[in-house]
C-alpha cells in the first residue's frame, strides 16, 4: 500500500479558532497541517513584551517542530507583520524582502516612499518628536490635522487636532502610551540599516498628516514571483463621526474606474519598494466631490477581518491566497461562488468608557444564529472589563465585538445588522480608576508558547 503523501506544515502567527475555521474552507485543506505560532494574546495584545523575546520564542517553537516548516503566515498587525518575514528568512521559505515590509510598517518611511512613487495620492505630512518641548512647532500643517505614532494599529493614539489645546491633550495621551508598541518597534528596526532621513524617526516619534475625506475602500491582493493580483475590494463604511469605520462590506460598490485607480496605485507603490512573495491590503479614500484618491496605508498581509466576507460571497476565504503565496504558488480565489451576494463585518461599539457588567449570553447568541442563519457574533469583552483598559481600542470609541453576516442586498444587510444590535443586551457601570497592571503583559520565558483553543 503506497504511503500517504505528507502534508505541508503551515504556521500562522496568533492563530485563533475563528480563523482556523476559515482556513478549513480553502481548496484541498486536508493537504495542509495548520499550526498556531505563538499565542494570540501575546502577539495581538503584546503590552510589555519585547519584539526580541517574541522572535526568540517563535524561533524556538519552529526549531523544536519535528516536521518541515513549509510556510509562515501573519494576518495581524505588528509584531506579526515583521516576525513572519524574519522567520521565513531563517527557514529559507518565500516571503517579502524585510526592507519592503518596513517601508509599509513605518508610517513616516512609508509616506516618504509613497511620495516618490504615487505623489498624487498622498496628503501633506511631516514627522515630529512628541517628547520635544516645542513639539507643535515641528508641525507645518494648517489645522485641522491628524497625528499618530509612526507605528500603531487600530487607530490607537490617533487624534484629530483642531487647535493647540487639542494637541496638548493628545500629546499627553501619546507620551503615556506610545512605548507600548514603539519600544518593540525600535527593537525590530535594529534588523535594518535605515536611510539617513529615517534613522531619527524611532518608534517614539509621530507623524502629522492633512485630514483626508471621502469614501474608504481597500483592495486586497498579492505579489507572487513578480505577478501582481487583486482578489477583491472591500468598502469600509465609516460611522457618523467620520473617524473610523462601522462595517466592512464586500464586494465594493465604488465605480469601476475608481477601483481600478486604487489597484493601479497599489501596484506602483509595491513595485517601487520591491515588495514580492507576499499579500497586501491597501486602504484608500476617494473624495467624490473633487475626484481625488488618497492612500491611507498599506498592510503587508491579508486581513483576517475579510476572511468571512470572502467565504460568504466567493465560497472560500482569502486564506486560500495567503497559503498559496506562502508556498510560492500562483494564488487563485474563486469568484462569486458563495451563498450570499453581499457580506459584512459590522462592529458592535460603545461611545463611553465604563465597566462591562453584562454581555449577551450563549442562549441569546444561539437564538440570533437560528434567526439569521450564517451569522456569526464575536464578542471581545467580558464582565468586569474596563473598556478604556481593553487592548487595541481606538481613541474615539470602544469596540465590544463584531457581527459577521451575509445578505442578498445592502438593504437586507443593514436590516440584519440593526436587528442583531437591538437583540444584543450589554450593560455598563461607571468606570473605576485604571488598574496598575496592563492587560496582556508578557511573562513568557519558556521555549515556546502553544496556542490556546478558542
Amino acid at each position: 500500500m503506497p504511503n500517504k503523501p505528507s502534508r505541508n506544515n503551515i504556521f500562522i502567527l496568533g492563530l485563533d479558532a475563528f480563523q482556523l475555521d476559515k482556513l478549513k474552507t480553502i481548496h484541498d485543506a486536508d493537504s495542509y497541517a495548520f499550526h498556531g505560532l505563538l499565542d494570540v494574546d501575546l502577539v495581538v495584545h503584546p503590552n510589555a513584551c519585547s519584539f526580541t523575546t517574541m522572535l526568540e520564542l517563535a524561533r524556538q517553537q519552529l526549531s523544536a517542530f519535528p516536521g518541515t516548516v513549509d510556510g509562515i503566515i501573519a494576518h495581524w498587525d505588528f509584531p506579526t507583520s515583521i516576525l513572519a518575514p524574519v522567520l521565513c528568512r531563517d527557514f529559507g521559505i518565500p516571503a517579502p524582502p524585510l526592507r519592503s515590509v518596513f517601508k509599509c510598517e513605518h508610517k513616516y518611511w512609508s509616506r516618504v516612499e509613497q511620495q516618490k512613487s504615487i505623489p498624487d495620492c498622498i496628503p501633506r505630512f511631516c514627522c515630529f518628536d512628541p517628547f520635544h518641548d516645542q513639539a507643535l512647532a515641528q508641525i507645518h500643517l494648517d489645522y485641522p490635522f491628524w497625528i499618530k505614532p509612526v507605528k500603531s494599529f487600530s487607530s490607537q493614539l490617533g487624534f484629530v487636532i483642531g487647535n493647540a489645546d487639542d494637541f496638548q491633550h493628545a500629546i499627553g495621551r501619546i507620551r503615556k502610551g506610545i512605548g507600548r508598541v514603539g519600544d518593540a518597534f525600535d527593537e525590530a528596526l535594529q534588523l535594518l540599516r535605515l536611510p539617513r532621513g529615517i534613522r531619527a524617526s524611532t518608534g517614539s516619534y509621530c507623524i502629522a498628516e492633512e485630514i483626508i475625506q471621502g469614501v474608504q475602500a481597500a483592495p486586497e491582493g498579492s505579489m507572487c514571483q513578480g505577478e501582481f493580483r487583486v482578489h477583491g475590494i472591500i468598502d469600509m463604511d465609516k460611522n457618523a463621526s467620520g473617524h473610523s469605520f462601522d462595517r466592512l462590506v464586500y464586494p465594493s460598490t465604488l465605480p469601476a474606474r475608481i477601483q481600478q485607480r486604487m489597484i493601479n496605485a497599489s501596484e506602483r507603490f509595491l513595485r517601487h519598494i520591491g515588495f514580492d512573495n507576499g499579500c497586501f491590503n491597501a486602504e484608500f479614500m476617494w473624495d467624490q466631490a473633487n475626484d481625488r484618491l488618497q492612500l491611507v496605508e498599506v498592510n503587508t498581509r491579508i486581513s483576517q477581518s475579510h476572511s468571512d466576507l470572502f467565504t460568504k460571497v466567493d465560497g472560500m476565504s482569502n486564506h486560500e491566497v495567503a497559503v498559496s503565496v506562502a508556498l510560492g504558488r500562483r494564488p487563485v480565489l474563486p469568484h462569486r461562488q458563495g451563498r450570499y451576494q453581499i457580506a459584512a463585518k459590522c462592529l458592535i461599539t460603545h461611545d463611553a468608557d465604563g465597566i462591562v457588567s453584562r454581555i449577551p449570553d450563549d442562549d441569546a447568541l444561539r437564538r440570533l444564529g437560528k434567526r439569521f442563519p450564517g451569522t456569526h457574533i464575536r464578542l471581545d469583552v467580558r464582565p468586569g472589563m474596563r473598556l478604556s483598559q481593553t487592548p487595541n481600542q481606538g481613541s474615539y470609541r470602544y469596540t465590544l465585538g463584531a457581527i459577521y453576516l451575509g445578505a442578498d442586498n445592502h438593504d437586507h444587510l443593514l436590516r440584519k445588522y440593526e436587528d442583531c444590535l437591538a437583540a444584543l443586551d450589554f450593560a455598563f457601570q461607571p468606570p473605576l480608576p485604571p488598574p496598575d497592571t496592563p492587560v496582556g503583559e508578557c511573562t513568557a520565558t519558556g521555549p515556546g508558547i502553544q496556542p490556546e483553543a478558542g
